[in-house]
């Protein structure tokens, strides 16, 4: 296995996440259709990602523990922090300086944690 090509989250309550990944996180839904998911786009790329109603029995489960999706972001990483705040989207934590870039963490309303990354840039001297 070499790329994982496609996530997909089961929720209790599509519409809920719907209107959170999209309203609060600004995430875009695709142009495909399922009947028993939302399918989204981030920053104007290919489908990344859905959330669904669930496969098997979620009745009194945690949802989220152990799963982190992230996602690379365009711009700085402080402005996308301000936009959340302005949402009322709860952070986990502080923006944290990675091996990889700086990073910011939410929570689902299902409990699954959203790390966004600001990524370093590539020296072009090397």
């Amino acid at each position: 296995m070499r790329k994982l090509d496609f996530a997909s989250l089961q929720v209790r309550d599509v519409e809920v996440s719907k209107t959170f990944y999209t309203e609060r996180l600004g995430f875009e839904l695709s142009d495909a259709t399922n009947p028993h998911a939302c399918i989204f786009k981030y920053n104007k790329g290919e489908a990344s990602f859905a959330i669904r109603t669930p496969i098997g029995n979620i009745e009194g489960k945690e949802l989220g523990v152990g799963v982190s999706l992230w996602f690379a972001i365009d711009g700085k990483i402080e402005e996308l922090q301000n936009q959340l705040i302005e949402k009322s989207v709860a952070l986990l934590g502080t923006i944290n300086n990675t091996p990889f870039g700086k990073t910011l963490m939410i929570k689902d309303p299902d409990g699954y944690v959203i790390t966004f990354l600001e990524q370093i840039k590539a020296d072009n001297n090397e």
